[in-house]
């Protein structure tokens, strides 16, 4: 009887399952349906990509001139002018003052070698000289896998040799100037050839998988690449701290002491599954500081920058901590994670329309041969050209999410105690949790701090911030804050 029963829940789910791929792969249809005319229509694609790129960096750049005034401003808001003393501010002024300009001309230089690229058919070049390398090694046309692996590796360091020198700048002379810079330029010559490498070597079997399930399952492809991709960002959880991560920086377990203590207690008591507590030496490159954790549910490891250690206190830094760990307990990476699902989801269902569309190819300058029978990597890299300002807007949309789970973030350090209190077991247990009442008020010390070692920007247009700024201005938290601090000191004055 059992057997029985379980064979028929077994058939049912299969039958839910089979009716909601029906369900979603007719509801692609009728997106397909939708777009036919891509594939009919003669649309100059290569000059409305032009046009929506160029209109995204003229944007931008009216975003940097929004800002660029307020760096001029001679004094910091009200509520920093005691802990930003007039010399200090003036240099946090300076470097965003050469930091928006640098901005400014890397956006245009980018944009005009994006045109260029465009312009005269770089990508139908890439594929012919990909062919060219195939044939070499006696490969023809029949092995598109390979061609398109190799064609991303030449479009990957076409596009990037040019912009060394933009980085070259930045490392070693803007950073340098402004005293944060730690990086020799062995070390940056080693960190390009590890990144460039590590591309390759991830790269080229990503995109074979992932061409391979477009050839194997057609025009139903949708639902399986996203169980791929979703399997990919897993598996690099999983890589990225034994093999990836010690290639560029050494990690090294927290020593015993004050702070150790103080993060194994705060993660204990959260039930915070902590395997691994490293320190990480961020100042091998640079003076500049962070906190963050990651792994899967059930594993997680948390790493504090050097630098955070040297800059703050042990219980400033279990502060931001407590902050990171509200983001564990409000499942704020699992929800960015679905949301970003969804994008990618969006990205995949629109487009079959494009991978169908000779006309779509042959206007980025692509033989009749290749554009009849399109790749499907290059129709794929050809159509994130065409989402530019959908990325723009989808962009401040995520900016806006991430800047909510901040605030929540925060709010979960200020309350933490309240949370704990009803869970102590002690006395010594109620005394350790009455201590954390103040964890509010630290993690905005914390945030000062930060800002003022990092010489970050406190003068901050609202426009400029909601299109680049995934986290709150330092003044929108302090405010916050101290919002949250007074409504716990209104609850224990009833509570007396």
């Amino acid at each position: 009887m059992n057997v029985y029963n379980s064979a028929c829940l077994l058939r049912a789910s299969s039958e839910r399952s089979s009716k909601t791929m029906d369900l979603l792969n007719s509801g692609l249809d009728a997106v397909q349906r939708q777009l036919a005319f891509v594939a009919t229509d003669s649309i100059d694609w290569k000059h409305t990509v032009l046009t929506f790129s160029w209109g995204i960096c003229l944007f931008e750049s009216y975003l940097i001139l929004r800002q660029y005034p307020l760096y001029g401003y001679s004094k910091p808001p009200p509520v920093l002018e005691p802990y930003f003393d007039q010399d200090i501010f003036q240099k946090s002024q300076a470097y965003g003052r050469d930091k928006a300009t640098f901005a400014l001309f890397s956006g245009v230089y980018r944009q005009l070698l994006d045109t260029l690229l465009l312009q005269y058919d770089f990508y139908a070049w890439c594929w012919v000289s990909a062919g060219w390398v195939c044939s070499l090694a006696g490969y023809g046309s029949e092995y598109e896998i390979l061609q398109s692996i190799i064609f991303v590796d030449i479009i990957f360091v076409g596009s990037a040799i040019p912009t060394i020198p933009l980085s070259v700048y930045q490392t070693f002379v803007l950073e340098e100037k402004h005293g944060f810079n730690k990086t020799t330029p062995t070390l940056f010559v080693t960190d390009l050839l590890k990144g460039w490498t590590l591309g390759f070597f991830l790269g080229a079997p990503f995109i074979g998988a992932f061409l391979w399930i477009f050839k194997w399952a057609g025009n139903r492809f949708v639902p399986w690449l996203m169980m791929f991709m979703l399997s990919f960002q897993l598996i690099m959880v999983l890589i990225y701290p034994t093999l990836i991560q010690p290639l560029f920086n050494k990690l090294s377990p927290l020593p015993e002491g004050n702070l150790r203590n103080r993060v194994t207690s705060l993660a204990a008591r959260l039930k915070f599954p902590l395997k691994h507590l490293y320190e990480i030496d961020g100042s091998k490159r640079s003076s500049h500081s962070n906190a963050y954790f990651f792994g899967l549910p059930w594993s997680k490891h948390i790493v504090i920058f050097d630098t955070l250690i040297e800059q703050s206190q042990p219980a400033e830094v279990e502060a931001v901590l407590a902050h990171e760990l509200g983001h564990w307990a409000y499942a704020h990476p699992t929800q960015m994670l679905l949301i970003s699902q969804f994008h990618v989801f969006t990205i995949l269902a629109l487009f079959p329309a494009f991978l169908h569309a000779p006309p779509f190819l042959k206007s980025f300058g692509f033989s009749k041969e290749v554009s009849a029978q399109p790749p499907t990597m290059v129709a794929f890299l050809l159509f994130q050209l065409l989402l530019t300002p959908l990325e723009s807007v989808i962009g401040i949309i995520m900016n806006a999410i991430s800047r909510h789970f901040e605030y929540q973030a925060d709010k979960f350090a200020c309350t933490l105690h309240e949370q704990l209190a009803p869970k102590a077991e002690s006395l010594k247990d109620k005394q350790e949790i009455k201590e954390m009442s103040d964890l509010g008020e630290r993690l905005g010390k914390a945030l000062i701090t930060l800002h003022v070692k990092n010489l970050s920007t406190v003068w901050v247009d609202w426009l400029y911030s909601a299109y680049h700024h995934s986290h709150p201005t330092l003044t929108e938290r302090l405010k916050e804050l101290e919002a949250y601090k007074e409504s716990i000191k209104e609850k224990q004055a009833k509570q007396e």
